[in-house]
């Protein structure tokens, strides 16, 4: 039997375009989860690269960026691929797409945020869209990772990912993401 409060659980973070929100939330867990999660991201349209101010953020708040590319989600529904515990949509776009048949069967929510890209304004304007991005994406993940996965039972663990979900930031968008 596998002791869950040891263990480490992947997580995925899927976008549309894969350069912003989801780059962001994998960065964050990967620095802000006591290494008690492997944190990734993917698209279902990648762009292709990360967003040049994603990456500037996240490396003025010091996380780190070396490792961040824009991917397909089909990088994780092979055979080969990391078997995810928990996959989470943060764009409204994803969260309406029909995904991929993970295999493992994770736990799955919505985390869906404005998209900070498609900020209008100033300079300053649309960097301080990330910031807020940024902002909201460590909250969250700050209530996802105290919580006491090992012991909350399915049903009781998938109310507290989509409440999460439902936090400040959150997008009117609630997708039925099962």
């Amino acid at each position: 039997m596998t002791d869950l409060s040891s263990r480490v659980f992947n997580v995925l973070f899927l976008c549309t375009g894969n350069s912003a929100r989801s780059i962001i939330a994998e960065s964050v867990l990967r620095q802000d989860g006591g290494g008690r999660f492997r944190a990734f991201s993917a698209g279902s349209q990648p762009k292709g690269e990360v967003h040049p101010t994603a990456l500037k953020i996240l490396e003025n708040f010091h996380y780190p960026t070396s490792y961040l590319r824009s991917k397909s989600w089909d990088e994780f529904a092979g055979p080969d691929a990391p078997v995810m515990d928990f996959v989470f949509t943060v764009c409204d776009n994803a969260a309406g797409e029909t995904c991929p048949l993970w295999p493992g069967q994770p736990m799955t929510a919505h985390w869906g945020l404005e998209d900070p890209a498609g900020a209008t304004g100033t300079a300053l304007e649309r960097e301080m869209s990330f910031i807020e991005t940024l902002r909201y994406m460590k909250l969250r993940i700050a209530a996802f990772a105290a919580l006491p996965v090992a012991s909350l039972d399915r049903l009781s663990l998938a109310a507290q990912l989509h409440e999460i979900g439902r936090s400040e930031g959150a997008t009117r968008h609630r997708p039925n993401v099962a």
